[in-house]
């Protein structure tokens, strides 16, 4: 385990923030989470002795537990307490002097729970107002905490119920330990009569994308297993921070929830950060990426939904709403925009309580928008669905495909499509016809395929179609290698980093000093800035370690060269790089090896629903402590990096190559 925030040369320094006085996209940089108060020694050592007694407790507890699933499915509730205060404490975490005291309650609370699940009695999971509770995540096998508002009328074996989504502020100082402190003492800025409330942590301060976009959905998914929650009533809203990832996810799964209610916050890069109109402008790959997550390139899918913005009146923040309504009138949409007369950026109780109204009556409608109707764009096949319409495979990533399906009579569904080479649909989330034993005929592009009853369209229609030669038919089974790209196996590398990874560290000598130093410190730096700023432990092993069960289960990041990682050394033949101790060659140019390393994201040719990654951790992490617009990927599919040119040189002068594959990941010209 790495202890400290990085190697020395790295150590507290992120190097590609933009500070609004330089002019420049790089300038140093803060670390996040900056570093905390001294505590005093008796203090630290009493809490350090109360962690390591609870973990002894934690541990013997596991173990007792293994043959009784119900209770030990219930751990994560229990270690979150742990995790909270032993994080504190290893990593300099305490930001104000009362937090020694929580730390002692935290504690106190969680061998409470401890004690309740080994006598078989947790009193939490029946619990009603605030509850902490916690999962395991499938990303790094992290414990994660949630925090719920449980209805003051809810009993287990009750009817489904709406949920609610909240989504916090931007706060560099929201370690575990406040965040389980706060969601045991405040309910949060709305909490609707028999309703759920879900307050996700996010894994820190990320706006909710990348592993914290993940969180929001592994917690979601671990409060759907506890307690019975209504699939056609869940909401997102969140404000500032919590305002753009709110934005971000209503825009981007758009068939997920019935409405949101961002506040404030942000919808796109550019604009908001001026990024384009300083001396030194981001690299083109890197604004082609801002495709990824920017609400605002697709707001059509806002169309799907409810959603009702508030901004307050002065609140600079005002301009996210500004700019998605401006997109959305592109689109024949109008945004219900409500303002907070006279202030800033925050709720006017006047205009909270109507916006609290207002978002009601739509979660209790029977009304729903899509399922007559749908209209959809993406950029990506990380986001492929809306409603009951999926792209499975796209004529070109990081430009707009948009998909239009409805009905068209009573036994006729019409579609219409940009850029988008292949897709399915789910029948069971659209109105029927109103003659099911009738024919039905699906329209793609003006052909035509007939059926002779709505279960045989069905059974095509969730089967799917593609395009070949410009021409429709059903969709099969891929058998070749690479397998095109499709939803969850499209890249860019950061991609790689939202489902279970695995860091293989190399065991064999490098070929070259300066090389293997390279990654040697790379890879201390992404281990510890995930630690730092997604808070769990990256997986790593020796090469000498992984099994066949590994690349089945992760994502390897390989780390090193050919001959110091055997890995990397048995499946370069299948990659599209040829790489020798002389020279690393790629996509039609030659480096030399002494100097230069490959990054890339790639099928695993073992196991090709994985992906394999050479030489990067997640890219954005220099960018952690500033605005969170600036939290973008800065390496797309592939590139060559120098290993000479420092972090605060390298987006400039440091990118030898970079680029994105085709849509069978071929290296395109």
């Amino acid at each position: 385990m790495n202890s400290g925030r990085g190697p020395s040369i790295y150590a507290g320094i992120y190097l590609w923030l933009l500070p609004l006085v330089t002019g420049t996209w790089l300038a140093a940089a803060r670390q996040a989470p900056p570093d905390g108060l001294k505590i005093p020694s008796p203090a630290r050592a009493e809490l350090q002795r109360g962690v390591d007694e609870f973990g002894r407790e934690l541990d013997a507890a596991a173990g007792r537990l293994k043959r009784r699933e119900e209770l030990s499915a219930l751990l994560p509730d229990v270690q979150v307490y742990h995790k909270a205060v032993s994080w504190a404490l290893a990593y300099d975490e305490f930001f104000r002097s009362n937090e020694v005291e929580i730390a002692r309650a935290l504690l106190a609370r969680g061998r409470e729970r401890l004690s309740e699940l080994e006598a078989g009695q947790p009193s939490w999971i029946h619990a009603t107002g605030l509850v902490v509770r916690g999962y395991r995540s499938r990303i790094d096998d992290s414990v994660q905490p949630y925090g719920l508002v449980v209805p003051a009328g809810w009993r287990p074996n009750a009817a489904p119920s709406r949920l609610d989504v909240w989504l916090h502020g931007r706060d560099n100082l929201l370690t575990e330990l406040k965040f389980i402190h706060d969601r045991q003492r405040s309910s949060g800025e709305f909490t609707p009569e028999n309703t759920f409330v879900l307050h996700p942590y996010g894994r820190y301060c990320n706006a909710f994308k990348f592993a914290g976009e993940m969180d929001v959905f592994e917690a979601l998914e671990a409060v759907r297993r506890h307690y019975p929650i209504d699939p056609k009533r869940l909401a997102v809203r969140g404000f500032s921070m919590g305002g753009a990832g709110c934005w971000h996810l209503a825009a981007h799964h758009p068939g997920l929830w019935r409405a949101a209610a961002p506040g404030a916050g942000f919808v796109e890069t550019p604009e908001y950060t001026g990024a384009l109109t300083r001396a030194q402008k981001p690299p083109g790959f890197e604004q082609q990426l801002w495709h990824l997550y920017d609400a605002a390139d697709v707001a059509l899918n806002l169309g799907n939904l409810f959603v009702i913005a508030y901004s307050g009146e002065r609140d600079k923040q005002k301009q996210a709403a500004d700019v998605m309504a401006r997109e959305m009138t592109k689109e024949s949409l109008e945004l219900r925009h409500l303002l907070g007369p006279g202030v800033e950026h925050k709720y006017e109780p006047a205009t909270k309580r109507q916006l609290a109204e207002e978002f009601d009556r739509l979660m209790t409608s029977n009304e729903h928008p899509w399922t007559r109707q749908v209209r959809f764009t993406t950029w990506t096949l990380r986001y492929p669905t809306a409603g009951w319409v999926s792209a499975d495979q796209l004529g070109s990533h990081w430009q707009r495909a948009r998909i239009d399906a409805g009905w068209g009579g009573e036994s006729d569904i019409v579609v219409r499509t940009t850029n988008v080479t292949a897709l399915h649909f789910d029948p069971s989330e659209t109105d029927p016809p109103l003659n099911p034993l009738g024919a039905v005929r699906v329209s793609l592009n003006e052909q035509s395929f007939a059926y002779r009853n709505w279960k045989a369209a069905t059974k095509a229609m969730s089967r799917g179609y593609e395009m070949e030669a410009n021409r429709w038919r059903p969709r099969r089974v891929p058998t070749v290698f690479p397998p095109p790209k499709q939803p969850m196996l499209q890249g860019p590398v950061d991609d790689a980093f939202m489902d279970s990874f695995l860091m293989v560290r190399p065991t064999g000598q490098p070929w070259h000093p300066q090389t293997g130093a390279w990654c040697e410190t790379e890879l201390a730096h992404a281990t510890n800035e995930w630690r730092a700023q997604f808070r769990g432990m990256a997986r790593v092993k020796n090469d000498t370690e992984v099994t066949s069960e590994d690349l089945r289960l992760h994502h390897l990041i390989l780390w090193g060269d050919p001959q110091s990682n055997r890995w990397l050394r048995r499946l370069l033949p299948r990659l599209p790089l040829r790489w020798s101790r002389a020279a690393v060659q790629f996509a039609g140019k030659t480096f030399p090896a002494s100097e230069s390393v490959p990054v890339l994201i790639y099928p695993n040719p073992l196991y090709p629903s994985r992906y394999v990654v050479l030489n990067s951790g997640f890219t954005f992490c220099e960018s952690g402590a500033g605005t969170n617009a600036r939290q973008t990927p800065k390496l797309p599919d592939y590139a060559v990096l120098n290993v000479g040119t420092p972090h605060s040189s390298r987006p400039a002068e440091g990118v030898l190559l970079a680029g994105f594959f085709g849509e069978h990941w071929e290296v395109k010209p």
